[in-house]
């Protein structure tokens, strides 16, 4: 029992907390009423359907109503109320708290220039090591303000230990190394350890639920394989799944924890690494049948660190504030690497540290004088959702002098309201950026100038979806289209836009949009098929449509996901932006694809939209109002609208909806299936991975020694 509560105070706890619970389910139901009695043991997604979102309501209730600060992990792990009953009971005397305004010293000395010399990303960090060991590279942010300080030359000893470990083990130059960790000391010393010995790092997303077990060992599996991954460092709770995944990728050949690799008493050794050895791969988002691994060297990085830091005037004084996942490019690249290169502080925090508290972000920066901090516009949209005033009173957001918004596609409205809305705690619109990029550009492509306020180009609708010219619509137009500029391609970078043949457009035509320049990839990694098609000749083709105004890039869509029907272009974006602003449908949960028509050659527009309503006639006014939402905005109809319960809209791990994905259920007649149970999940992956491993070890028995296989196969489940 918690030290001074007794069981009558527990008792009641559990009982406000029933009803808070209680309160808020019903909230989200149309019919206002619970089918079963809520106890303690009653699960959280199964019986009561609470996905991250309504978490974050719940958390935000329970800490407001008991006056406690709860751990971060407790968001995603809490499995039933007993589970936060627990929680709650132990945070006792932990109030929620915000940190001091103060600013930290930022680091020991001056640094009088840069690492421009080098050609490697671990020559950088041994640069750093020999010119500032002693200043602050890293600021960890945790749970209860708890900080964890890392400095270059222990960035060094970590990393090196780790290089150790991989190198005991057998990993040689030019080997991939898989990263399945969460945002901490750990990865920092991952991700360069397996730099230093040469190998190559393959990020990747730990899993968040139990009910999407199977799916993330499916993707996970698919990416491993394709990378031929040698061995996966991960955290100690993950071995169970670490060991399915092992079973899946026959060329893995350990699954160890930075401790494993920090316990093995060995010299580390360091081995040539040139510029054009692969830094990293990065896996982009999509089909999990043909995973596309970008292939990124040290030369490709660096071209981009520097373009980019010189488009935004970086210097040693700015301070980089990060929520962004290191699993993904933006954070990885954009707010570490590039902060270790201009010798910034990073002040980072975990995705689900923003995700529960998104008031920590922006007190980060506030308490840290941040000036630099990126976002995708979903970011910035949540925080205009989630924060309440009393949660950010005293904020001071003068310091932050370039807030960039890219990753996914930019919403005028989003940026809008988040300066309108921010304005007054010292937020400049100068400081909101638009950028655009992808992972084939390394991360970044396009930044507007320096101290420019946003710039949103209102063209004709009608225009567009016709012809593709984005021509300007008059203020009074109410059905005018709006994009969001981008500005234009960083130094040494170029861009064009081009029609189907490959002939350059001119000025407000719209087209794909093709590149080049010193960060773009080679191709994708063991994937001939996807690079050929990558490539126009010497320029990259992206995918997406954009077309050029006054120098301005303006990213309209993606080329795979626009729709064409009756002779006009439908834009997904802004139809799923529309639908999602509709009370009852579930904002960020909503897709529009096309899917082809049994009977004609032609495209179906269909609009698959998340709701909590289960109420059939609440269901039904749903649908008519997208319909009448999408005959508003595009005039035309749908040609069907589904409504689902939460979780069927698949997403990626950076959080944009999977068109591609969705359209594969709908035409397979798969959509809103329920997740498996955890354990049936586990049964069945470990069955259809066991069969892979099985023939693998008959075929090694084979050719090394002839047994045979009727007996191998006997006993291969044993292995």
């Amino acid at each position: 029992m918690a030290a001074g509560l007794t069981a009558d105070d527990q008792g009641k706890m559990a009982n406000t907390l029933l009803k808070l619970i209680e309160e808020l389910v019903t909230e989200l139901r149309a019919d206002k009423t619970l089918s079963f009695v809520l106890r303690l043991d009653s699960s959280l997604d199964d019986d009561l359907g609470l996905d991250s979102l309504a978490r974050v309501e719940l958390i935000s209730r329970i800490e407001q109503h008991f006056n406690v600060s709860l751990p971060q992990r407790d968001f995603a792990e809490a499995e039933s109320p007993r589970d936060l009953l627990r929680s709650i009971i132990n945070a006792q005397g932990h109030k929620k708290t915000f940190p001091a305004s103060q600013v930290i010293e930022r680091a020991v000395g001056r640094v009088g220039e840069l690492p421009h010399h080098a050609a490697t990303l671990v020559e950088v960090l041994e640069w750093h090591l020999q010119h500032n060991p002693e200043r602050l590279h890293v600021n960890i942010l945790g749970d209860d303000n708890d900080v964890q300080g890392l400095t270059y030359r222990q960035l060094w000893q970590g990393a090196q230990q780790v290089a150790a470990g991989l190198q005991q083990s057998g990993i040689q130059s030019g080997e991939t190394v898989a990263i399945m960790l969460p945002t901490g000391r750990d990865y920092f010393f991952s991700f360069f350890g397996i730099l230093l010995t040469g190998a190559v790092p393959v990020p990747i997303y730990p899993p968040v639920r139990r009910s999407q077990l199977e799916d993330h060992l499916h993707r996970h599996g698919g990416i491993l394989n394709n990378c031929v991954a040698t061995l996966l460092i991960t955290m100690p709770e993950a071995k169970v799944v670490a060991r399915l995944l092992k079973s899946q990728v026959l060329s893995l050949r350990e699954v160890v924890t930075v401790d494993d690799l920090r316990a093995v008493s060995a010299a580390y050794v360091r081995p040539s690494i040139s510029p054009d050895d692969i830094a990293f791969l990065q896996y982009t988002s999509g089909s999990t049948g043909n995973p596309k691994g970008v292939v990124l060297t040290h030369s490709n990085l660096l071209a981009n660190i520097r373009a980019m830091g010189k488009a935004v005037a970086a210097t040693p004084d700015d301070i980089f504030v990060s929520w962004l996942p290191l699993y993904h490019d933006m954070g990885l690249i954009g707010a570490w690497l590039g902060s270790m290169y201009f010798a910034m502080l990073l002040v980072v925090m975990s995705p689900l540290s923003f995700l529960s508290r998104p008031e920590r972000w922006l007190w980060a920066i506030h308490q840290y004088r941040g000036s630099l901090s990126a976002s995708p516009n979903f970011g910035f949209e949540f925080c205009l959702l989630r924060l309440e005033d009393e949660a950010i009173a005293g904020l001071d957001l003068s310091s932050w002098r370039l807030a960039f918004n890219g990753a996914e596609p930019v919403s005028a409205d989003s940026i809008n309201g988040f300066i309108h809305r921010f304005q007054e705690f010292g937020f400049k619109a100068e400081a909101m950026m638009p950028v655009y990029g992808l992972a084939e550009s390394s991360v970044g492509l396009a930044f507007p100038p320096l101290n420019r306020k946003p710039v949103i180009d209102r063209i004709k609708r009608d225009e567009f979806s016709q012809n593709g010219l984005a021509m300007p619509a008059e203020p009074a137009d109410k059905n005018a289209l709006n994009f969001v500029a981008c500005g234009h391609a960083l130094p040494g970078h170029h861009i064009r836009i081009v029609d189907i043949d490959g002939k350059e457009l001119p000025e407000r035509q719209q087209g794909g949009l093709l590149f080049r320049g010193p960060s773009t990839t080679s191709g994708y990694y063991r994937n001939p098929q996807a690079t050929q098609s990558l490539f126009a000749g010497d320029w990259l083709d992206s995918g997406d449509l954009a077309y050029i105004a006054e120098g301005d890039v303006f990213i309209t869509g993606r080329t795979k996901d626009l729709i064409i029907r009756a002779g006009r272009n439908v834009y997904p974006p802004e139809v799923e932006e529309a639908v999602g602003n509709l009370d009852g449908i579930r904002k960020g949960c909503v897709v529009a694809f096309a899917a082809r028509d049994r009977h004609y050659s032609t495209e179906r527009l269909v609009i698959l939209a998340e709701t909590r309503m289960t109420d059939q006639k609440t269901q039904q006014a749903l649908k008519s109002q997208i319909r009448e939402i999408s005959s508003d905005l595009i005039g035309l109809p749908p040609d069907e609208v589904i409504i689902a319960p939460p979780h069927t809209v698949l997403k990626t791990s950076s959080g944009k909806v999977r068109r591609s994905a969705c359209r594969e259920l709908y035409e397979q007649n798969q959509l809103g299936q329920a997740p498996r149970s955890f354990w049936l999940q586990v049964t069945r992956t470990a069955a259809k991975s066991a069969l892979p491993r099985c023939l693998w070890r008959v075929d090694c028995c084979m050719n090394s020694s002839g047994v045979s296989m009727q007996f191998m196969y006997g006993h291969c489940f044993w292995y």
